[in-house]
C-alpha cells in the first residue's frame, strides 16, 4: 500500500466517489459505450440489411433505395469523429438540450459508429452462401423468414465478431469524446492526467480502457465460438 500511495498519489487523491472520481468515470464510459452501441447498432443493422436486401443482386433489388442508403453510410463514415462532434452540435442541442456531458455525447457516438457497423454487417451478410438463400426462396420462404432464419442464422458468428470490433472501436470514440469534456475515462486521462501533468492518472485511465477492450474481445470471441458450432 505504501508503494501504491507513493507511485500513484494523484490516482489515490481522485478517489472513487467524488465528482471526478474513478467510479463516475468508469460509469460514464460504460454508459456512453453501451447506450450508443444500442442506438448505433440498431441503425447499423437497419442500414446493413438494407444494403444487402436492396442491392442489385439482393432479394428485394431497388436501385434508388440502395443508392440512398449507400450514400448516407459513405458520407457519415467519411467524416472524422472529432469533426462530427462539432458538425452536429446544433442537432445534438435540439435532441438532448445540451452539448456538454455524457448525454450529449450519445448523439455523435451513435451517428459516428452506425456507418462503420453498417458496412461490417453488410460484409457479414454478403458472406452467406447464395445457394442457401435460393433454396429458401424455392421453398417459398418470405422476406422476413429469409432475414431471420437464413441471414441471421447463417451469419450469426460473423455478426458477433463484427459487433465485437464495433464495440471496441466505440470505446475508443468514447475516450475521444471524453477528451473534449464529455466525461468518462477519456476526460480523466486528458483533462486531469495530461493537462495537470499527472502522468499516473493518465496511465491508470489508459489501462482501464485497455481492460475494457480485452473484456469485450474475450466475451465476443467466446460467443462467436459458441455460435460457430451451431
Amino acid at each position: 500500500m505504501n508503494w501504491i500511495t507513493k507511485t500513484f498519489p494523484n490516482v489515490i487523491s481522485l478517489g472513487w466517489s467524488t465528482d471526478q472520481g474513478w467510479g463516475l468515470a468508469i460509469y460514464q464510459t460504460l454508459y456512453m459505450t453501451f447506450t450508443s452501441a444500442i442506438v448505433g447498432g440498431i441503425l447499423g443493422l437497419i442500414f446493413g440489411f438494407g444494403l444487402v436486401l436492396f442491392a442489385e443482386d439482393g432479394i428485394l433489388p431497388n436501385r434508388p433505395i440502395y443508392w440512398i442508403l449507400d450514400k448516407i453510410v459513405s458520407i457519415f463514415r467519411a467524416i472524422p469523429f472529432i469533426i462530427l462532434l462539432a458538425f452536429i452540435m446544433p442537432f445534438t442541442l435540439l435532441l438532448v438540450h445540451t452539448t456538454i456531458g455524457v448525454n450529449a455525447a450519445l448523439v455523435p457516438l451513435s451517428l459516428g459508429i452506425f456507418p462503420f457497423y453498417a458496412r461490417q454487417v453488410q460484409n457479414a451478410l454478403i458472406s452467406v452462401d447464395d445457394g442457401i438463400i435460393e433454396a429458401a426462396q424455392a421453398f417459398g420462404a418470405t422476406t422476413t423468414e429469409i432475414i431471420f432464419k437464413v441471414y441471421l442464422r447463417e451469419a450469426l458468428a460473423d455478426l458477433i465478431r463484427v459487433s465485437t470490433v464495433t464495440l471496441i472501436s466505440l470505446v475508443g470514440l468514447t475516450a475521444m469524446a471524453g477528451a473534449i469534456g464529455s466525461g468518462g475515462l477519456g476526460n480523466t486521462a486528458i483533462s486531469i492526467g495530461y493537462n495537470r501533468f499527472q502522468s499516473d492518472v493518465t496511465l491508470v485511465a489508459t489501462l482501464l480502457i485497455i481492460v475494457f477492450i480485452f473484456i469485450i474481445q474475450f466475451i465476443g470471441d467466446f460467443l462467436a465460438k459458441i455460435a460457430s458450432h451451431k
